[in-house]
């Protein structure tokens, strides 16, 4: 097991002269986990970028430009289209293992690849933001806007992906919640997933920040290995932050919006988590929500 700190929980982006379209870079082995990788990459117009999914089930988010996406389970035009992650819904591309594929950008522009392994095939599955079920959570100074991608009970095996868009001031995964043991209750019915997590942040204005707490309780693995996690980590445009264990809210600087792409794998195709119990009992005093959201 990984011993984490504010040092290693943050991923900033990075220049890489054997790759120069990755911008952010996630595996397993850095991470000091089992299943997500995660990159950010940026294609100017007309070039191109190809791989081969292997043993994993893999998904494409657009956080700006337009895309064709040609491989060998199919050809997909026009993906995306926003400017940025703050005017409009992402589309998402999913696609099984042993694909070959290759991301041409018809606009420049930057997106999102995230896999995880698997032994399971689906069918390829793109996911635009019509179809996509969006809403508002939490209330008073807890609201935020939550874009479900790749939501609990989609045809894939582990991948679950969300949108959450946080005004200034206000904070986000909050009651702070966790998902790190996979339990279920005297039915079989499942409590919480044991899941690994990537918050992908971009800030609108792109100077501001948010902050990020994770921190683990007695019943948390790393914990109980005498690894536990009590962090803050400044959460700037560009970055991500990894919750391997633990609660993790996060809050907002004033002024600024706070923009994150979730990325979910573990013992479940779920997004079952347990609320930090001394805090829950905020969600019982909310009187309205934020009429800063929806966003768009």
């Amino acid at each position: 097991m990984k011993q984490y700190d504010a040092g290693n929980l943050v991923v900033s982006p990075s220049e890489c002269p054997d790759d120069p379209g990755l911008v952010l870079s996630i595996t397993p082995e850095s991470a000091g986990w089992e299943f997500i990788s995660f990159q950010v990459r940026r294609l100017a117009a007309g070039d191109s970028w190809s791989f081969d999914t292997g043993k994993n089930e893999l998904a494409l988010v657009n956080l700006s430009g337009r895309y064709t996406v040609g491989s060998d389970k199919g050809v997909w035009t026009g993906v995306g289209g926003r400017r940025s992650p703050f005017e409009g819904g992402a589309h998402a591309l999913y696609l099984p293992r042993h694909t070959r594929f290759t991301v041409t950008a018809e606009q420049a522009g930057e997106f999102a690849a995230t896999w995880c392994p698997t032994d399971e095939d689906h069918e390829p599955w793109l996911i635009t933001p019509e179809t996509v079920r969006s809403g508002l959570r939490g209330g008073d100074n807890v609201t935020r806007q939550i874009n479900n991608l790749l939501p609990p009970g989609s045809p894939v095996h582990r991948l679950v992906l969300v949108e959450v868009y946080t005004p200034g001031g206000n904070w986000s995964s909050y009651p702070p919640h966790k998902h790190d043991v996979h339990a279920v209750d005297g039915a079989g019915n499942l409590l919480e997933a044991d899941l690994e997590e990537v918050y992908y942040y971009r800030i609108d204005p792109p100077e501001g920040y948010a902050f990020q707490r994770v921190y683990t309780d007695e019943g948390c693995p790393l914990r109980q290995a005498g690894l536990p996690i009590d962090a803050v980590m400044l959460a700037k445009d560009g970055c991500a932050v990894l919750v391997p264990e633990g609660y993790h809210p996060v809050v907002s600087a004033p002024g600024y919006t706070t923009y994150y792409l979730n990325v979910l794998a573990g013992s479940a195709q779920s997004l079952m988590a347990r609320d930090d119990p001394r805090y829950s009992w905020v969600k019982e005093t909310y009187r309205g929500s934020d009429d800063r959201l929806p966003l768009y």
